[in-house]
């Protein structure tokens, strides 16, 4: 990688750096630069000085950008797939999905290029305007601000960076401050294309006062976060009136009907509730079970754990590895402590294998606790009974949070009652709620978020519509 960070039109020196560390034994991968307030206030300097340039800049070298960028990823996928293990302590067989996820958002938000257009409108529905001739088009927002969390380095900053390049618009993108190595090296892939001017696509690193400096910039057009609900309400307010983009968190919940195929739904809460160590706001947490089949399903669940295998995240085999930090691990095991006091049954793990956390089912979880009420953010699934599936659906819904839901049965009036009563920016049937392809829809209604990403849809987000009137 570069030296230092990509702020203006070339790499810029800092005298800090921090170590990123591999989770999973502590060591060091490598130092990463530290930027500051000062660069930060740079890098938005260089990227409003540039932007009349990618306004202008035509569809077909934003198609190639992106596509030169999917190309030279492709090219060194498996490097890029071992250093996230490294800097994120994901197993590999989900680093692997990362990658591969992120050559589908490169690709789908080139292709949508050529879709960024408008339509005309009639404007003689008043007499005042008979004779007009009226259109619409979509004009970049400005600069877009990317802020990313640590689970999915690589994919996150792909999903602010390629819809604002497509869109027109350059783009600033600030990485967790423990996992900023994929996503440098993407921006570094990027700029080697060499079809857009290199200050399009900057990255600053640095903590909450880096961040701060960015939001708060009046001059900003648009600021896209992926993050816990508490950082995402702070940068509404300090960003405020800029147009805010919240992916944000959740506790996201898999309903089990009596009439489901157990089978597929205990693999399911197995394979929906472990995948990237629990670290996904989308990953199973609250598996809501129809009473008359509880026992059938949790010995189900039970039996399938066993198969899950914990331990150095750079095997093939690993679905389990530590967590992203101490700290992190620490509360994940405070939370399951406080939900077994509050009268909660451990049906399985609730201990420390090494630096990771056994992947844990608690029955019986009641409402109150952090467990069940808030995102857990690991190994951990939480299972309670209903006593109809109209109760289930109250369960659910009885949450601050609202991104993804799943439901299992084999009724079709069930599936659609699912997608009608459920509030939740995705419902999914007789699949993981963690299902995701790059180019749907994704985002979360109450504090899952606001707006909406996948090319397609961010693309909408970060464009303004611009109306022309013409007499002739």
């Amino acid at each position: 990688m570069m030296d230092g960070l990509p702020i203006g039109d070339g790499w810029v020196h800092v005298g800090e750096t921090a170590e990123v560390d591999f989770p999973y034994d502590g060591t060091t991968v490598a130092r990463a630069p530290v930027g500051t307030v000062e660069l930060a206030s740079r890098a938005v300097e260089e990227a409003l000085a540039v932007a009349p340039v990618m306004a202008r800049t035509p569809s077909h070298a934003r198609r190639a950008a992106l596509m030169g960028a999917h190309d030279a990823l492709a090219a060194r996928r498996e490097e890029f797939e071992r250093l996230l293990v490294l800097e994120t302590g994901k197993p590999l067989v989900d680093c692997k999905v990362e990658v591969a996820r992120t050559l589908v958002t490169l690709a789908t938000a080139a292709e949508e290029v050529a879709r960024l257009h408008g339509e005309t409108v009639p404007m003689d529905l008043l007499p005042s305007g008979e004779g007009l001739i009226g259109f619409w088009t979509r004009r970049p927002i400005g600069v877009v601000v990317g802020i990313t969390g640590f689970n999915y380095p690589l994919l996150l900053a792909a999903h602010k960076i390629a819809p604002a390049l497509a869109a027109g618009c350059p783009v600033i993108v600030k990485p967790a401050p423990s996992t900023p190595l994929a996503t440098i090296g993407l921006v570094e892939l990027l700029r080697s294309v060499g079809v857009l001017p290199n200050a399009a696509v900057q990255l600053i690193t640095g903590d909450v006062e880096v961040g701060r400096a960015l939001v708060e910039d009046r001059r900003i057009g648009a600021v896209s976060f992926t993050g816990s609900a508490a950082a995402g309400h702070a940068i509404a307010r300090n960003a405020a009136p800029t147009k805010v983009l919240l992916e944000l968190g959740s506790n996201a919940a898999l309903i089990v009907a009596a009439d489901a195929d157990l089978e597929a739904a205990a693999d399911a809460v197995v394979r929906g509730g472990y995948y990237a160590s629990g670290q996904a706001c989308i990953s199973v947490q609250r598996v809501v079970v129809e009473e008359a089949v509880r026992t059938e399903f949790l010995d189900l669940l039970a039996a399938r754990m066993k198969d899950v295998v914990v331990g150095d995240p750079r095997s093939q085999d690993t679905r389990v590895a530590a967590l992203i930090d101490e700290r992190s691990t620490s509360r994940v095991l405070s939370w399951m402590d406080e939900a077994v006091a509050a009268g909660a049954e451990l049906v399985a793990g609730g201990v420390r294998e090494g630096r990771a956390i056994a992947p844990t089912v608690l029955a019986d979880v009641p409402d109150g606790v952090a467990a069940w009420d808030e995102e857990i953010f690991g190994p951990v699934v939480c299972v309670r009974t209903a006593g109809s599936l109209e109760e289930a659906f109250e369960t659910v819904n009885r949450s601050r949070y609202g991104l993804h839901l799943s439901v299992f049965t084999r009724s079709l009036a069930t599936a659609f009652a699912a997608i009608e009563r459920l509030e939740a920016g995705g419902v999914v049937v007789n699949e993981v709620p963690g299902f995701r392809a790059d180019n749907m829809p994704y985002g979360g209604v109450k504090d899952s978020g606001i707006g909406r990403e996948g090319p397609r849809f961010a693309i909408e987000e970060f464009t303004v519509t611009r109306m022309a009137i013409i007499r002739p």
